[in-house]
């Protein structure tokens, strides 16, 4: 293995530098640098067009100039990159980390979203093929990787952004009752298909659903919930509980009582942990998440280890699941409480311009919630397009290793159902989904640049379409520094991925 990634190094060195030629070529013969200076009438025009040349290094040949960059990426091993500056003689490597940790910020979360929910929708859509809920969801799926981003980009904004704040700025915002009846409807209608089972099960979980609707929304009317946000330990202990129940059935089954009162045990420390630590997170910073969140993972870790027994494995997973959604809803109870004064601080919260309102100060959960609501709508987009391809992948690939001998032979042996998907037929159809993961994300890094056009941040596709308009190739080759590193490595992790989700496979 050490050879092989070694000798992947050394082929992905060469691509690279042959890419980084090429596009350096291109960037500098695409047009004039000083052709807005040409045309201007300014008195010190001379003079500014001497400080770009010399800020850019006009005055010198082009392979001298590419050679300077190649060299200052070199350093980069010592710590010291040295990317040149762009055409006003800022420093690239500065302006590279703004852009970097803005659109990052942005894809991460994007990819992960669409990864987790579009993986679940392909496994589903696969065990129930050919159903009305697979020929809907592959309606949507092929829906959403067809819309045109910039299109789809203004519907967020006229519905999710503009819509929404002008909902919320009344004193008392609310549901109507046909609003709540349609929700009620589609929410029906949708747990029903996904639920499955015969009419009479079908036409329960339809008026369950649908009743829910009724008389939650109401409630959170009386609440003023869109205002005045709240949880509280009853529904935090319930969800907790709930993930711990759900977790343990796909693991390991609710016989398996030890695995399922490891992740309960995990709940109930999760409920102490939101009296222990409601002051210390009042206004914390980000090192005291940290601690908290590598304390949390230890704490579930020791309990599925010393509770599991036999099944020690399992119950390490379902308290890491159950230890995760606790600590997230205390986050989210935090944030809730932040809102009313985040509110009354911003007044439109959703926005659609920009990764962070300028100018802004607060409390930490309020620079939380205002970077969270620049991030919304961008995420959302991003995580549509790239939920349509995993989905249809997971699906295709689950298809495909049902049909296989291993998994015939598993369920004469008797196993259930659930044992049969999640431990035979999904580890082995995720080895053509880690590779769509591998360039998913470094394709969003480079295919941002519209989604960030049209949202106004300040990232890397901002930093590459500039340096392409002002035929300036510092912040272009830049862009290409992060994206191609970011291609060439998550590459690299797929193929070692393979090893280690198939033991056949050798390289």
């Amino acid at each position: 293995m050490l050879k092989f990634i070694l000798r992947r190094f050394g082929s992905s060195f060469l691509v690279l530098l042959g890419a980084s030629l090429l596009l350096y070529v291109l960037t500098i013969n695409s047009g004039d640098p000083l052709k807005d200076l040409r045309e201007s009438n300014a008195d010190n025009r001379e003079y500014l067009m001497d400080q770009r040349v010399a800020f850019m290094g006009l005055d010198e040949p082009w392979y001298v100039r590419y050679w300077e960059w190649l060299t200052g990426v070199g350093q980069c091993v010592i710590g010291q990159c040295d990317l040149g500056t762009n055409r006003s003689g800022q420093q690239v490597i500065d302006l590279l980390g703004l852009a970097a940790s803005s659109t990052l910020r942005l894809v991460v979360l994007a990819t992960v979203i669409a990864m987790v929910f579009g993986i679940l929708i392909g496994i589903l859509t696969a065990i129930r093929q050919y159903s009305g809920l697979d020929y809907a969801v592959t309606f949507l799926t092929f829906l959403f990787f067809s819309l045109p981003v910039f299109w789809a980009a203004v519907l967020l904004k006229e519905y999710l952004a503009i819509g929404f704040n002008d909902w919320l700025v009344n004193p008392d915002p609310g549901f109507s009752w046909p609003t709540i009846v349609v929700v009620g409807l589609v929410l029906g209608l949708a747990l029903q298909a996904v639920l499955a089972g015969n009419a009479r099960r079908r036409l329960f979980t339809f008026l369950g659903a649908f009743a829910f609707t009724c008389a939650v929304l109401p409630y959170m009317d009386w609440l003023n919930f869109a205002r005045y946000p709240q949880l509280g330990p009853v529904v935090i202990t319930l969800v907790g509980v709930s993930a711990a129940v759900g977790a343990t059935v796909l693991g390991a089954g609710l016989k398996n009582r030890r695995v399922l009162y490891a992740g309960l045990v995990t709940a109930g420390l999760g409920l102490v942990a939101y009296y222990a630590t409601y002051n210390l997170l009042w206004d914390p910073n980000w090192l005291i998440i940290l601690i908290l969140a590598v304390v949390a993972i230890g704490v579930a870790v020791l309990v599925g280890r010393l509770m599991g027994g036999y099944s020690k494995g399992a119950a390490t997973v379902v308290t890491l699941f159950t230890a995760v959604i606790m600590g997230g809803l205390i986050i989210v109870e935090h944030l809730f409480r932040a809102w009313p004064s985040y509110l009354d601080a911003v007044g439109r919260p959703i926005a659609t311009i920009g990764s962070q309102t300028p100018n802004f100060t607060g409390t930490f959960w309020e620079d939380f919630l205002d970077k969270g609501t620049q991030l919304l709508l961008p995420t959302i987009l991003l995580a549509l397009i790239s939920l349509a391809s995993y989905s249809r992948y997971t699906r295709a690939s689950m298809l495909e290793v049902s049909q296989q001998d291993y998994i015939r032979t598993a369920r004469a042996k008797g196993l259930n159902e659930r044992q049969v998907i999640l431990k035979h037929a999904f580890r082995n159809s995720l080895i053509p989904i880690t590779t769509i993961m591998a360039f998913d994300f470094a394709s969003l890094i480079g295919g941002a640049v519209i989604t960030e056009q049209v949202f106004g941040w300040q990232g890397m596709g901002n930093l590459f379409r500039v340096g392409l308009e002002q035929v300036d190739p510092a912040p272009v080759m830049a862009f290409f520094l992060v994206t191609g590193t970011a291609a060439v490595l998550f590459n690299l992790l797929a193929d070692i991925l393979y090893a280690v989700l198939d033991p056949r496979i050798r390289v």
